[in-house]
């Protein structure tokens, strides 16, 4: 497998359920995260600003492993404890990509997870293909040989 983007996502108060665990639709917010911190931060690092101009979500998938809760142990005066969030691009096809992810409590695989996205013209409200600079930066979160 090729690189994957690492990001670390901070929990907050607010992604807490009534029993104390991070609750299941916060998931989705902290790939989120991680997906914007991927697409938009590194995509501009790489000279691919496009992606910030619309991408919309066609479908996710998410499994849960293990609960995750806020951890104080974890936790500095400076810093609230963190999840570790690796993701990598699945599949890419013209007009539509999927991202997978791993989300880890520690070292601990807590949840994986899959997101289709389609890059969005938002002005004239439509789908649109996926460009060879896309595309480029794309691949280099991809698995050797693995994309369509």
């Amino acid at each position: 497998m090729s690189d994957r983007f690492v990001y670390h996502c901070t929990l907050r108060w607010s992604d807490l359920d009534a029993y104390g665990h991070v609750n299941n639709s916060r998931f989705l917010t902290l790939y989120e995260e991680a997906r914007v911190a991927l697409m938009f931060a590194g995509g501009r690092a790489w000279g691919v600003g496009s992606f910030a101009d619309g991408v919309v979500i066609r479908r996710h998938e998410v499994d849960y492993l293990r609960p995750v809760d806020y951890a104080l142990g974890r936790a500095t005066a400076e810093a609230a404890p963190t999840v570790r969030i690796e993701l990598w691009v699945e599949e890419i096809r013209a007009s539509r990509f999927t991202v997978a992810y791993e989300l880890y409590d520690g070292e601990v695989l807590a949840s994986r997870a899959r997101s289709v996205l389609v890059p969005f013209d938002l002005t004239r409200q439509v789908p649109r293909r996926i460009t060879t600079e896309e595309r480029d930066f794309l691949l280099t979160y991809a698995p050797q040989g693995g994309v369509a």
